[in-house]
């Protein structure tokens, strides 16, 4: 374990002033308060009196286990040590090839931290199973992979085809609103969503399939068809996204007043809340309206706690980037639909300003699409993907997403295992280097969220100056975890809950390890059984030095504490 200790270089974060460091003392704690009251997540209101942030019901069964670890994880820090374990997490989109339990089961113990559900294919009896089998590995295995349902959104797409279309360079394709069977005796015609769609394309205008997988020329119109000549060939898919083109740019005309969320969508939710999912991403989100009125409509039908995260997908969505930052729990940077609808060379940087919004804000960021795209057919990626697999993990965004690569590619396990190794070789260098760190700058509101920051600020520091092994953090809705996340200790951070939904949620922020623990009402005593607990998995040594944060609540008060302690 003595290697696990080793330090690693990583200069403190550049947002915490002096004053956040002053005060620190390795022997003693330092910071502590007794506050009353309840509260979810950091806000931005101010408050008149200091309240509890981090508490929540436990998740009780009658035959919770005194600590429970991902089994994958225990081997790998039992085998390397804390400072081996990969930050960033990993999401995987389930499909037919990797829809089985005994897959599944792979691909938990490949590093799937979050499994995604893409509402755009499949039926309720096909999503209800897969949750299903997750559900029953996370409890058979000890697994925490939460799950994450995608609406399909408003905009065009195809509609259902009987198999996928091969295009081919020049051949000729009908697009229309009606049957094609039914109404051009053609099997090969593609029927679109959009009603309007005839209406909104010009001839000489540019038609792109998902993302830019497949592009054709219109050459002509007839009433509700529009014919088209393929450009640029490739595999056209149910479902598939469209846009079009005009002169280079998006064509904005009635296909831009289409609602965010369709009717399909809202019954899709309704069966996202029925399942009890731990996250609903929402597609082609224009401004935070849509963010703050699902989750009032979330907040009146569900007994627990769905974070919701808004997809950058759209140009109408890049104006308006503060406000949904600000409003979402979360946000995913979907390249390959913005990468059709916006200037490719602007896909970089639009990136760049997502995630480092997201790092300020203290929201988890997901990088998705195009990261593996070769992997649908090949073994191996190619180096520019993996450089691009590098560059996301030196922004350190919390989550890298396969898509098409995992549901429906040839080599899903491979892939995840690209993305699981690269994610770690770099991680490793960033902290060799010590880059990666920006200026933080302090954003709570009320006094008690205020607190937790301060707290947690001051806990990353400790950790950083003094090559602590870990952070050893307890809390019970998960939000002290998500503030020491955003500062991006150098050590893991490992979280202690009693809640399973709140081990699954804080699954996506990066660097956070959540185990599931029984509470006792002293935090004192947690600690210690927690050094006993992890030392009889051989998880930690006797001597091993570790920042320990705590805000348990006791009887009615919050005791917040920043201790550093060797484990004993």
């Amino acid at each position: 374990m003595s290697a696990a200790l080793a330090r690693a270089g990583v200069a403190r974060p550049a947002a915490l002033p002096a004053s956040h460091r002053s005060s620190l003392h390795p022997a003693r704690v330092f910071a502590s308060s007794n506050t009353k009251g309840n509260g979810r997540k950091p806000r931005r209101a101010g408050s008149s009196s200091v309240a509890v942030a981090d508490v929540a019901t436990p998740l009780t069964t009658s035959r919770t286990p005194e600590i429970e670890v991902d089994s994958v994880l225990e081997q790998e820090l039992s085998s390397n040590g804390f400072r081996s374990t990969r930050r960033t997490k990993l999401i995987a989109t389930i499909g037919p090839a990797c829809e089985s339990k005994e897959m599944l089961d792979a691909m938990a113990s490949n590093g799937m931290n979050v499994a995604r559900l893409n509402m755009s294919h499949g039926s309720h009896a096909w999503h209800a199973e897969i949750i299903s089998h997750i559900r029953a590995l996370n409890k058979e295995k000890g697994y925490s992979v939460a799950i994450m349902m995608d609406t399909q959104g408003s905009e065009v797409h195809i509609m259902e085809m009987a198999a996928p279309l091969k295009a081919e360079t020049g051949q000729e394709l009908v697009f229309t609103v009606r049957d094609p069977a039914a109404s051009l005796g053609d099997d090969a015609a593609i029927a679109v969503s959009y009603d309007a769609f005839a209406e909104d394309v010009q001839v000489g205008d540019e038609i792109v399939i998902d993302g830019g997988m497949v592009s054709l020329e219109v050459e002509g119109k007839a009433g509700p068809d529009v014919y088209c000549r393929v450009v640029d060939p490739g595999l056209v898919l149910s479902r598939a996204n469209l846009t079009f083109r005009r002169g280079g740019r998006p064509v904005r005309a009635k296909n831009a007043m289409l609602p965010v969320l369709s009717a399909k969508d809202w019954v899709d939710v309704d069966f996202a809340v029925q399942q009890g999912v731990d996250f609903i991403a929402v597609s082609f989100v224009k401004s935070a309206d849509v963010i703050n009125n699902l989750k009032s409509y979330i907040q009146s039908r569900s007994a627990r706690d769905i974070d919701v995260i808004a997809k950058v997908e759209s140009p109408d969505s890049i104006p308006n980037l503060a406000e949904i930052v600000d409003a979402a729990d979360g946000v995913m940077v979907a390249r390959g639909d913005l990468g059709a609808q916006i200037r490719l060379e602007d896909v970089p940087s639009v990136q760049k300003e997502v995630v480092l919004r997201c790092r300020q804000a203290g929201k988890p960021v997901i990088v998705a699409s195009h990261l593996l795209q070769s992997m649908h057919e090949l073994p191996t990626p190619t180096r520019a993907e993996v450089s691009d697999i590098a560059d996301v993990v030196r922004q350190r965004a919390d989550a890298l997403m396969l898509s098409g690569e995992s549901a429906a590619g040839l080599f899903p396990q491979k892939a995840l295992e690209v993305l699981r190794i690269v994610a770690a070789r770099i991680e490793g260098w960033c902290r060799e280097e010590g880059s990666g760190a920006i200026a933080l700058p302090r954003i709570a509101g009320s006094l008690d969220a205020r607190i937790g920051e301060e707290v947690c600020a001051s806990a990353a520091s400790m950790a950083d100056n003094l090559g602590a092994a870990a952070i050893f953090v307890f809390t019970r809705r998960g939000v002290n975890a998500s503030w020491l996340s955003r500062y991006r200790p150098d050590c893991p951070i490992f979280a202690f809950t009693d809640s399973q939904e709140v081990r699954q949620r804080l699954n996506l922020r990066w660097g956070v390890i959540p185990f599931l623990v029984r509470f006792e009402d002293d935090p004192e005593t947690n600690v210690t059984r927690t050094f006993e607990l992890l030392k009889r998995r051989n998880l930690v040594a006797a001597k091993d030095l570790v920042v320990v944060v705590s805000d348990i609540q006791r009887t009615s008060q919050q005791h917040r504490s920043v201790q550093v302690r060797h484990v004993s």
